[in-house]
């Protein structure tokens, strides 16, 4: 018994219907359009937290996260510029230090927007609102600039213990945990490490 052979379909067929739009594979650049969430505001989240507690929280977060920001560069800052016999070993402390303020700030980004806020992200914004006296640009001597790092702890460390209290009134236990077991152990030890320098 002979068998005829089925036609061959081609994929030609089925593309025909495409046509070519070189527009389509070109980056559609200098686009604007309004922010979809304004600065200050809550984009509530299914959290079991109220609002209120949300947007008390995120305020408090933002204040931290501004010094926290900026301790992170004094301290990049002081790494470039230490000098002295105490050079190597102050160079690497300051810059571990530096590090560990990065996952800091993360940390408590990311926690400003699970509150649904939004957290400061711009050196402008974080300049504007930081409590941290700003340094001078120039090179200062060791002790000075571990002062300097110190008071910038201690100024981080008050507003910390302070909006840690706030959370833990409200109920805000993620807040808490994060400003207790993160933001305050981390400076206290950091604050440590430095003030032994100083002795």
């Amino acid at each position: 018994m002979k068998t005829t052979a089925k036609p061959k379909t081609s994929n030609h067929n089925s593309q025909s219907n495409f046509r070519y739009d070189p527009e389509r594979a070109r980056p559609k650049i200098h686009q604007r359009a309004a922010e979809i969430q304004a600065f200050g505001t809550i984009a509530k989240l299914p959290i079991a937290l109220g609002e209120k507690v949300c947007q008390a929280s995120v305020e408090r977060l933002n204040q931290i996260l501004a010094d926290t920001m900026t301790l992170r560069d004094l301290y990049k800052k002081h790494h470039w510029q230490v000098s002295g016999r105490t050079f190597y070993q102050l160079h690497l402390l300051f810059d571990k230090h530096f590090d560990e303020q990065v996952e800091l700030i993360d940390q408590i980004a990311e926690r400003i927007q699970a509150l649904g806020g939004l957290s400061y992200a711009m050196a402008a914004d974080v300049a504007e609102n930081t409590n941290i006296p700003r340094p001078p640009k120039g090179r200062e001597d060791v002790p000075v600039q571990i002062s300097r790092l110190l008071m910038a702890h201690e100024i981080i460390l008050q507003g910390a213990r302070a909006s840690a209290r706030k959370a833990a009134g409200l109920g805000d236990d993620g807040t808490n945990d994060l400003l207790v077991s993160g933001v305050i152990r981390t400076n206290e030890m950091q604050v440590w490490f430095l003030a032994e320098h100083l002795v």
